[in-house]
């Protein structure tokens, strides 16, 4: 599993510092980033698997929170110990995780940001798995394609090859550079051949494996006697 990647932005170097101490202490601690908002821009959101905003200067935290509602896919967390700012911040950004200052507001944190890191992750999964399987169906749909086209291409192959074969045979007819030239073609004919023979081998052989894997879950699940291939 990938090292989780935190961007904390404050001003309160102790509220930065309390964070970083006591997410040394969990088991596994993500990789940490400090920013203030004076060097903040939002361009800092790329990369980063969670946002914590804790106590920033006046009038900042509203830049900052409208950047990271603007990223979708963002995880973030606001920080903060002013009911005020708190109580705007969830008008303005009603699906924003906030987290008052107040006794024990620490481990909340802490909690509540292990949960975000595990359902990026969760969702970072999802979305590899969904890439590989088009990646496989693409793959299939040019299989299938190859399958279909099979007997055609070997049929064009037949054709060229014997035609090369014949020319050949009658060396009166063709001399010097043209002759050289239609070995090259019989030659490339021969390993286009070979390559399609190689690929029914491997047909042959992936359905030989789905059949003796389909028999093997039979007899687990149904008890159903595998046939010899003898």
């Amino acid at each position: 599993m990938q090292q989780a990647s935190v961007l904390i932005i404050s001003d309160d170097t102790e509220f930065a510092r309390t964070v970083v101490a006591r997410w040394h202490a969990e088991r596994h601690l993500p990789e940490i980033t400090l920013l203030t908002s004076d060097v903040w821009h939002s361009e800092s959101l790329c990369g980063h698997d969670l946002v914590i905003v804790g106590p920033v200067r006046q009038r900042k935290a509203t830049a900052i929170l409208s950047s990271i509602s603007g990223r979708p896919g963002a995880a973030a967390i606001f920080v903060t110990g002013d009911e005020a700012e708190g109580h705007q911040a969830r008008e303005e950004h009603p699906h924003l995780l906030m987290i008052p200052m107040q006794d024990g507001w620490m481990g909340t944190l802490i909690l509540v940001s292990n949960e975000a890191l595990r359902r990026v992750e969760a969702v970072n999964r999802a979305q590899r798995a969904e890439r590989m399987a088009m990646e496989c169906q693409r793959q299939a749909t040019l299989g299938r394609y190859m399958l279909e086209m099979r007997p055609s291409v070997n049929n064009a192959l037949t054709s060229v090859l014997g035609n090369a074969d014949l020319l050949l045979l009658e060396p009166g007819r063709i001399v010097g550079e043209s002759r050289e030239q239609i070995r090259t073609i019989h030659s490339m004919t021969l390993r286009l051949n070979e390559i399609m023979q190689r690929f029914s081998s491997l047909v042959s052989e992936m359905r030989r494996d789905e059949k003796d894997s389909q028999g093997e879950t039979e007899e687990l699940a149904y008890g159903i006697p595998r046939r010899s291939s003898e």
